[in-house]
């Protein structure tokens, strides 16, 4: 059933402040290489955090980016920004100077707490040339700061540019230091703004998605708690960052409503990285995506690693291969769950349950949503039939920021469609079918590039691959497959290339009806990806894939 909380509902009361009161404040909240952080060490931080920031002139409603590594300090921010009432903006602390300056711009954020690395960019972007831009001694003066540009202003009616906090300069910290551990969370209401996410699926500019505090304690009830079963004795570890959606909340804000641990790490994930930290805090609960996936289970030294800490692996953000479950299960002997989420719908709605994955599925509603499959023209479909998703529930957006035609689009009245094609099996079970967007017509007849890229999979020299299609010489659109192939494959010949190649169009010929096959095999070393971590179909079939 949808959870209901009060009309007064900050969720960083709901997440954090309840652990306190119910006695959980000595438990560690948070693991990192170098320290632990027990519940009631981060909420003092979010407590600093939140003094520092109203101190800088932010206030209830206004926004705040969060560009930093994956660490306590970004857990602070996070809840010190939600305390004072203001919202959060969740962004790719690696974003280049224009796309920063695109946010700022978009947002309206007054303030960004990043940090040393990144300061330089977000300065840039925002027009200033401090490290703390009017939040502390190096403030500099003020016919500097209003002969810039205002984008946001300050709260307190005067212009000027965001303020950029920049952690590891020294002053951030010592304000930090000298704030006081005590404050009152802001009285907000449950369909109050919280957290901004950004919704780009795998093209086009990204769009953020304004979500309220309601919904993210709804999908922790619904999900975390009643599907996966969170508790207090989960570790959790994620594969993507915090400033996605899918690891916000299933690597901090799941765990952190029942007093569980996360770890938190700030360098870039790899399969070795990833094993590391896994022999290191024995996590139970992995949070997972297809690429990682893939990584783990291709890795030379994939047999040898003890996983037996896990109880259960979660993939999401793009569609989990049949070929691709099977060898992670005949790997590591884990259940993994593939699941479907969105930011307008925040997180997993459809999921796989623990003892109980069907490969190849996203497995059943989560109680508390209603998912139905329908036709272009809104009508429901029989089980069986592929048709466009339409999700309902406690945990749906208020829209996307200053796009309205779009936000029409998708949200309409009580529903979101998602723009995913799924189908229904008579159990309840659901498959997804590819994007509406990424259908390709071929030959009269439609072709979801998943399916062949799931063929593709079983081919032992194929380790990653993406299908696009691609206007040919008559402008008719073709199957185009790039492919990351295995280690030892020989592909660096071209001979070996050219071999492999056809070998790979005849493998898909023979197991899929013939138009379905890839007119042309292009391998690479990587494959693009957009800012959220799916593979950047756009750019492939503009011909930009990585070198």
């Amino acid at each position: 059933m949808t959870f209901a909380p009060p009309e007064t509902f900050n969720i960083a009361d709901y997440f954090l402040e309840a652990r306190l009161r119910e006695g959980k404040g000595d438990r560690v909240a948070i693991r990192t290489d170098t320290r632990d952080l027990a519940y009631r060490e981060v909420n003092a931080l979010a407590n600093r955090f939140g003094h520092v920031l109203r101190d800088a002139g932010v206030r209830p409603e206004q926004r705040v980016m969060i560009a930093l590594p994956d660490g306590p300090e970004y857990v602070g921010a996070l809840f010190g920004a939600l305390k004072i009432g203001a919202v959060v903006v969740m962004v790719n602390p690696e974003l280049k100077p224009d796309a920063v300056a695109q946010l700022f711009e978009y947002t309206r954020a007054v303030a960004a707490i990043v940090d040393a690395e990144a300061g330089a960019a977000f300065r840039a972007a925002a027009g200033s040339d401090d490290a703390w831009d009017d939040g502390g001694s190096s403030g500099g003066s003020a016919a500097a700061r209003t002969s810039r540009p205002a984008r946001g202003g300050d709260g307190a009616g005067r212009g000027g540019p965001p303020r950029v906090l920049t952690l590891g300069l020294g002053e951030v910290e010592r304000a930090l230091d000298a704030a006081p551990n005590r404050l009152d969370v802001f009285p907000s209401r449950r369909d109050d703004a919280a957290i901004w996410l950004f919704s780009g699926g795998t093209t086009g500019r990204p769009k953020a998605v304004v979500q309220t505090h309601a919904s993210f304690a709804n999908t922790t009830e619904c999900y975390a708690k009643g599907a996966l079963g969170y508790s207090a004795d989960d570790v959790t570890l994620s594969v993507p960052k915090l400033f996605f959606g899918y690891a916000t909340g299933s690597n901090l804000l799941f765990p952190f409503a029942v007093g569980a641990s996360a770890v938190l790490f700030p360098e870039r994930c790899t399969a070795e990285v990833l094993f590391d930290k896994i022999r290191r805090f024995r996590p139970t609960i992995l949070v997972n995506v297809p690429a990682m996936v893939a990584r783990m289970v291709n890795h030379p030294d994939a047999a040898r690693q003890d996983l037996t800490s896990l109880r259960l692996s979660t993939s999401a953000g793009e569609a989990l291969p049949v070929e691709l479950h099977r060898r992670w299960v005949e790997t590591f002997g884990v259940d993994l769950l593939d699941g479907l989420g969105t930011a307008e719908m925040w997180h997993i709605f459809l999921t796989n349950l623990p003892g109980r994955a069907r490969p190849g599925t996203l497995g059943t509603v989560v109680p508390g949503f209603d998912v139905r499959v329908r036709d272009e023209e809104g009508r429901d479909l029989p089980d069986g039939d592929v048709g466009l998703l339409w999700v309902r529930g406690g945990s749906r957006a208020i829209g996307y920021w200053q796009l309205p035609e779009s936000t029409q689009r998708v949200f309409r009245g009580e529903w979101v469609v998602t723009g995913d094609l799924v189908r229904r099996d008579a159990d309840g079970t659901f498959t997804h079918c590819g994007r509406a967007d990424d259908m390709l017509k071929v030959s009269g007849k439609w072709l979801s590039p998943q399916e062949v890229e799931s063929c593709l999979l079983q081919h032992p020299a194929v380790r990653e691959c993406a299908v696009v299609g691609v206007a040919d010489e008559r402008g008719l659109v073709k199957p185009h497959a790039f492919v990351v192939a295995g280690d030892g494959e020989g592909v660096d010949a071209a001979a070996a290339r050219v071999d492999l190649a056809e070998t790979l169009k005849e493998f898909v010929r023979e197991r899929l009806d013939a138009y379905k096959h890839p007119r042309a095999i292009v391998f690479v070393d990587v494959l693009p990806r957009t800012h959220l971590g799916k593979v950047d179909r756009a750019r492939l079939k503009r011909g930009g894939a990585p070198p």
